[in-house]
C-alpha cells in the first residue's frame, strides 16, 4: 500500500526547500579558503559514530570533492555539549576558514562560534541551531516541526481510538528535538481523544530510554502511542515496550532511519519512521560554505524533506534510498 494512503500524513518529500531565499547572504569578497591550498573545509559532527551524521559527513565530504576542496571531520562519541566544546575550542585555535557544524546546544556554543565569525571563519550550521542564529552565513536543517506532527498524525492512524500518548527526548536545549517536540504537542492538541503525558528524557542513553520508557508503561498501562525523537530514544523505546510485554499494543513512532532502528521495524517493535534527509543536509552545508569563501549569494536557511518509512513499505526503493548509512564508500 502506498505510504503516504497508509498512514494519511501530507508529506511532501521534498529535496530542498528554501525558506528564505529572499534573505540570501552575501559572502562577500572571495576568502582566503576559496583559493589553492587553502580550500580547506571543516566539519564538526552533533555525534560520530550516529548513522544520522556518518550519512551528513558523506554529503559535505561529496559536496566538497565535486567543488575542489577538502574537509576534516570531528565529533564528540556523544551528543554532549560538554565533549563538543574542546573539539570547537581546538579546531578554532587553527582559525578556519569555513566552518560546519552541528551544535549540540542552543546556548553553550553561541559565545564560541560567535567569536570564531568575528575572527573571519565562516560559520555554516546544519541540522542544529544556536540562540542567535544570524550570525551563521547559512542554516540547514530537516522540517522538524512537521515530522513532529507527522509523527503524531502517523500515530493517530495507528490507534484511531486514541489515548495517552508519551514523547521520549534526548534532553533539553536542542532546537531540533524541541521543534518535534512541540509540533507532536500541537498535534495532540487537535484530537480531544488523545492525551499527552508530555517530555521524558533519557540523556541520548538507549538503556535509560528503555528504563523510562518501562516505568511509563507501569504507571499508564492505557498508553496507546510513543514518539521518539532520535536514534538513541528510538531503539530504547521499542526495548522497553518490548520488555513490557506490549509490542503491537504501543504504536511506537520514532525520528532517524538507523540500522538499529530499521531492524525494530522488521521486528514489529517500532511501527514507523520519520527519515530525514542527513546526506542532503550535509552537501548543501558544503555548498553553503563554499559559497561564503567563494563571495557566491546562498539561502539563508534551508528546510530539508522527510519521508515515513513503515515495515510495508521498507524494501520499496524509495525507503532503501531514505535509510541511513555506516560508511561513505
Amino acid at each position: 500500500m502506498n505510504l503516504r494512503n497508509r498512514l494519511g500524513v501530507g508529506v511532501v518529500i521534498a529535496a530542498v526547500t528554501t525558506l528564505s531565499i529572499a534573505g540570501c547572504s552575501s559572502g562577500g569578497t572571495v576568502a582566503s579558503g576559496g583559493t589553492g591550498s587553502n580550500k580547506k573545509l571543516v566539519f564538526i559532527q552533533g555525534e560520530a559514530p550516529n548513522n544520522f551524521y556518518i550519512s551528513m559527513k558523506c554529503g559535505v565530504e561529496s559536496a566538497a570533492k565535486r567543488a575542489g576542496y577538502t574537509v576534516t571531520t570531528q565529533g564528540g562519541q556523544k551528543f554532549d555539549p560538554t565533549l563538543q566544546l574542546p573539539i570547537v575550542q581546538s579546531v578554532l585555535a587553527n582559525k578556519p576558514t569555513a566552518l560546519i557544524i552541528a551544535p549540540t546546544d542552543t546556548s553553550a556554543l553561541q559565545q564560541p562560534l560567535q567569536q570564531a565569525v568575528t575572527n573571519g571563519t565562516k560559520l555554516v550550521l546544519v541540522d542544529t541551531t544556536l540562540d542567535t542564529p544570524s550570525i551563521a552565513f547559512s542554516s540547514i536543517a530537516s522540517d522538524n516541526k512537521g515530522g513532529g506532527a507527522a509523527a503524531f498524525q502517523a500515530i493517530k492512524k495507528l490507534a484511531p481510538n486514541g489515548g495517552k500518548v508519551l514523547v521520549i527526548d534526548n534532553q533539553p536545549g536542542i532546537s531540533t528535538s524541541q521543534e518535534r517536540t512541540q509540533g507532536f504537542a500541537d498535534g495532540v492538541k487537535t484530537d480531544p481523544k488523545f492525551k499527552n503525558l508530555g517530555v521524558q528524557y533519557a540523556q541520548d542513553d538507549s538503556t535509560k530510554a528503555a528504563q523510562v520508557v518501562s516505568a511509563a508503561l507501569q504507571r499508564n498501562r492505557d498508553i496507546v502511542g510513543i514518539f521518539a525523537t532520535n536514534v538513541h530514544s528510538a531503539v530504547g523505546a521499542a526495548t522497553g515496550v518490548q520488555q513490557a510485554g506490549k509490542t503491537g499494543k504501543v504504536q511506537v513512532v520514532t525520528f532517524d532511519a538507523g540500522p538499529d532502528q530499521v531492524s525494530a521495524l522488521k521486528d514489529g517493535t517500532i511501527q514507523a519512521l520519520i527519515a530525514q534527509q542527513p546526506e542532503k543536509i550535509g552537501e548543501e552545508g558544503a555548498k553553503a560554505a563554499i559559497a561564503a569563501l567563494e563571495g557566491k549569494p546562498f539561502a539563508k536557511n534551508i528546510a530539508t524533506g522527510f519521508s515515513i518509512i513503515t515495515k510495508a513499505d521498507l524494501n520499496s526503493p524509495t525507503s532503501q534510498a531514505a535509510l541511513y548509512k555506516s560508511s561513505c564508500s
